[in-house]
């Protein structure tokens, strides 16, 4: 079951936090982009506060790889 997100970025939204998540990449490095990446998404999981929502967004990250 999915829940409706009452505030869901706007395009411009999107665009700064992929701004933001390019740079973070960057400055973590080529040897520890996975380890931020990791920790970046535990950190909105616990935000989400919904595992079976989490679920689905990974699910969803990895379509079309």
């Amino acid at each position: 079951m999915t829940h409706a997100i009452s505030n869901a970025l706007d395009v411009a939204g999107l665009e700064n936090v992929y701004d933001a998540l390019a740079t973070a990449i960057d400055r973590a490095g080529e040897g520890k982009s996975e380890l931020f990446l990791v920790k970046l998404a535990l950190l909105n999981a616990h935000a989400l506060g919904d595992p079976q929502q989490m679920r689905a967004h990974i699910d969803a990250a990895l379509q079309d790889l």
